[in-house]
């Protein structure tokens, strides 16, 4: 089985990084630092590439949007 990655740790790494994102610039960030064949898992969703974690998140009202795209919506993310 292939090692994933949970989504927490996509957006504990744009918490740090401070950053506004596009999906384009954050599917880059996410490349580049869990690489581009990563796969991932969220609390209710399984095996899922960048693209689609993406588009999980956003539906899900993890993103706060901005005049120049997006950052992470800090209230939205679940603590366990």
């Amino acid at each position: 089985m292939t090692n994933q990655i949970h989504g927490h740790d996509v957006m504990e790494m744009m918490i740090a990084s401070k950053q506004v994102y596009s999906k384009d610039s954050l599917k880059a960030a996410i490349s580049a630092q869990f690489g581009a064949d990563a796969r991932f898992h969220t609390c209710s969703a399984e095996n899922i590439n960048a693209d689609e974690l993406i588009e999980f998140l956003s539906q899900r009202g993890k993103f706060t949007p901005s005049a120049n795209g997006f950052s992470i919506n800090q209230d939205a993310i679940c603590q366990h």
